[in-house]
């Protein structure tokens, strides 16, 4: 049968990413509780083609990933990388996974057990000259309005808020780590069950921590500041407000 992708294109452009997006498949990532943790993930794969190829061949992304998803996490991406390359003989390759992943959380009085969903994900690139691997997720929280805690007689406004935070590091790290000290950034974590007694202290435990949506982006920053592993960072925070008609919205990156 003739291969159509392989035959020459007269046009001379080179095309920087082609290939699959918004596939869902399942694979495993690592999980420092239970070693590891079934997800079902939304994926990207590209890869450069020369200007000289009329296309590339689709169904070898889906065999990649058919071979090694059992094996995404880490330490393990920039082999992914490679393999992708290789079997579509590109100079570069780029994959986005975004994944549902899941932690066990202990009620603070009640000590009931819920599973809380993260929205996590790994963006890598590789050209064959090395690596560019990001790792991210996104961390609901809650916030307290200091200025309304300020001017109010009692009470004061609060809202769920998300953080999302990306990373480049030297060595591997432990996701649950990150999502941790970004929940210690905030006026309070989120839950999935809390019973009476839980509602109310973390509700008066935010109550006592106040932070504006600026506060919170310089938190996780110093936070991430203090550990030497991490040599880059973003950090976004959204405020879903609750008594206006818009989100409040805060960025830092480092340099």
């Amino acid at each position: 049968m003739i291969d159509i992708q392989n035959l020459a294109d007269e046009r001379n452009i080179d095309i920087q990413k082609v290939g699959v997006k918004g596939l869902k498949y399942p694979i495993v990532v690592l999980d420092r509780a239970h070693g590891t943790q079934p997800v079902n993930a939304t994926i990207n794969m590209y890869v450069s083609l020369l200007h000289r190829f009329k296309g590339t061949h689709m169904s070898r992304f889906v065999e990649v990933l058919n071979e090694i998803r059992e094996q995404v996490n880490i330490q393990t991406f920039h082999g992914i990388l490679e393999k992708i390359r290789a079997k579509l003989h590109a100079e570069s390759a780029h994959i986005e996974i975004e994944f549902p992943y899941f932690i066990e959380k202990t009620a603070p009085r009640s000590k009931a057990k819920s599973l809380m969903e993260y929205r996590c994900h790994f963006i890598g690139t590789c050209d064959g000259n090395g690596m560019d691997f990001i790792v991210g997720m996104a961390v609901p929280v809650t916030t307290v309005c200091p200025c309304s805690r300020e001017i109010s007689r009692y009470g004061a406004h609060n809202q769920r808020s998300m953080v999302t935070v990306r990373l480049r590091f030297k060595k591997f790290f432990w996701i649950e780590d990150v999502i941790a000290l970004i929940e210690a950034s905030s006026s309070g974590e989120v839950y999935s069950l809390l019973k009476r007694v839980d509602e109310k202290f973390v509700t008066e435990r935010a109550y006592e921590s106040p932070m504006f949506v600026e506060d919170v982006v310089r938190n996780v920053a110093m936070a991430l500041d203090r550990d030497s592993n991490f040599t880059w960072y973003s950090v976004e925070a959204e405020n879903f407000e609750s008594i206006h008609n818009h989100s409040a919205y805060a960025y830092v990156e480092k340099e």
